[in-house]
């Protein structure tokens, strides 16, 4: 396994950590739940440089990574609607689109087709994060002047999920017609 394969499995293991200190009493729990959400993120944008730089981008990390993506906002939203801080459909609509994105590479991958993440998935991706981080700080510092940030965040990654969900259908519409 290279180091970008690795890296991302890292960011597997953070999520039932980031949960473990999210969901529990634990003394600044909360405070330490995003130190390790905002790692976790890291991870991903690191996983990819070193991929790219020294050429080892493979099948199993164009798959992984997306997955080890996937399970640490699912963790972020459950959590987070579980908190009271995140209504319940806007964590389904997002949670939705992962699933109907993975059972589309699933199939690809039976297939033989590697379903590498599209610009607007990362775009995704990035403005999920960014309001996960915007809810779990409290909006803090927007907070300080009444700016909901982490409202208009979250608004803008629901757009770019169902946006990018329905440009991953449109561009592997094939993957799905295969007999």
């Amino acid at each position: 396994m290279n180091l970008a394969n690795k890296i991302t499995m890292i960011r597997i293991f953070l999520v039932p950590i980031f949960m473990f200190f999210l969901l529990t009493k634990f003394p600044y729990g909360a405070y330490i739940a995003v130190g390790v959400f905002i790692i976790a993120a890291i991870t991903d944008g690191l996983d990819g440089y070193i991929a790219r730089k020294w050429k080892q981008v493979t099948n199993f990390g164009k798959f992984i990574d997306p997955l080890a993506d996937k399970l640490l906002v699912t963790a972020a939203l459950i959590s987070l609607v579980e908190l009271n801080k995140l209504s319940s459909w806007v964590a389904m609509i997002i949670i939705s689109r992962e699933f109907v994105v993975t059972s589309l590479r699933v199939v690809a991958v039976s297939e033989g087709i590697i379903i590498a993440a599209s610009m607007w998935g990362k775009i995704k991706t990035i403005t999920q994060i960014i309001a996960i981080i915007a809810i779990l700080i409290d909006n803090f510092p927007f907070s300080l002047f009444g700016f909901p940030f982490d409202k208009i965040s979250m608004l803008l990654a629901v757009i770019f999920t169902i946006f990018s969900g329905i440009d991953y259908l449109a561009k592997n519409w094939e993957v799905i017609n295969i007999n």
